[in-house]
């Protein structure tokens, strides 16, 4: 018995191609686990620009408070540093009472952040996952006070708390903004998708409480979320310089409010302000090297979630 094999033809030993861009299939780039895209040198230097002028305003920063006020003026401007700069640092921050302010900031933006992390999650928690009569109409008017100016309230919220005598304490500057509309919009939107109604509702056949609930299911899977609205909501916080400034006064003022008070002479030294401007600075860079870790990852979390 004989058996005949098939005969392969030119067409069949050509090795397959890649459809072309309009021909009636399309070429896909797939990569496999752990494969990651290669940039090319066009990518390398245009991480390098965006990198060098990123840290160009800080290292401008260094530069000015390290001269004096003729130096800093002349053209072309110094571009390494010079060798006044503990002399600059001493005088803003005993001009400027910069020691107060810093704890007063701290203070300020630490009470704010905690408490929006905490309500914010608890409203998020609940807009996402509970049902209840007027959740939608309740959201939507939460949204709405994004649109409203800031400027608007601050005649009657400084009437408020002169009354209440809050005038000129960290009181009147915390309690207006423990809890911001974009937080509990934001950890919304995160928890809608990031938390499955199977794990609620598996912790309450296992007897859970709410608040069993919130500490054991909902905190554990916001945590990405939260790191990063907390650090969004400190920056803002340690930068706010309005309303600090109409509430309180030259004797309790935080570190925005000092600075400025630094600059409000009649010809003010830019080495100095400078100065002042760089120990600002400083406690922003320590929490980002403290936490930096855990809010890349939240945000690198939100980025891939599917």
């Amino acid at each position: 018995m004989t058996t005949t094999s098939p005969i392969k033809t030119a067409a069949d030993l050509t090795p397959a191609r890649p459809s072309a861009p309009g021909s009636g299939g399309r070429a896909r780039l797939r990569l496999g686990a752990g494969q990651q895209l290669k940039g090319g040198p066009f990518t390398y230097v245009a991480l390098v620009i965006v990198g060098l002028g990123s840290i160009f305003p800080l290292y401008w920063t260094l530069v000015a408070a390290s001269h004096d006020q003729q130096r800093v003026l002349d053209s072309p401007p110094p571009l390494l540093p010079g060798g006044r700069l503990w002399s600059n640092l001493q005088a803003a921050w005993e001009q400027a009472n910069l020691g107060k302010a810093i704890v007063n900031s701290v203070i300020v933006a630490g009470c704010i952040t905690a408490a929006t992390l905490f309500f914010c999650t608890l409203a998020g928690y609940a807009f996402a996952k509970m049902r209840f009569r007027g959740r939608g109409f309740l959201m939507t008017a939460v949204i709405a006070t994004l649109t409203i100016p800031p400027q608007l309230s601050v005649v009657p919220l400084f009437m408020m708390m002169s009354d209440i005598g809050w005038g000129g304490k960290l009181e009147s500057v915390i309690f207006p903004t423990l809890v911001g509309a974009f937080g509990v919009f934001f950890m919304r939107q995160y928890l809608l998708e990031a938390l499955p109604y199977e794990l609620i509702e598996a912790a309450k056949v296992d007897g859970a409480t709410n608040f069993r609930i919130v500490w054991s299911v909902v905190l554990p899977v916001a945590r990405p979320a939260m790191m990063v609205l907390g650090m969004l909501t400190f920056v803002q916080a340690w930068n706010d310089f309005f309303w600090p400034f109409l509430a309180l006064n030259q004797q309790n003022p935080t570190i925005q409010v000092a600075l400025g008070q630094l600059s409000a002479s009649y010809t003010p030294d830019q080495s100095i302000v400078m100065a002042g401007a760089l120990i600002s600075t400083l406690p922003l860079l320590l929490v980002f090297v403290i936490f930096g870790k855990q809010i890349v990852g939240g945000i690198m979390s939100g980025a891939v979630k599917g």
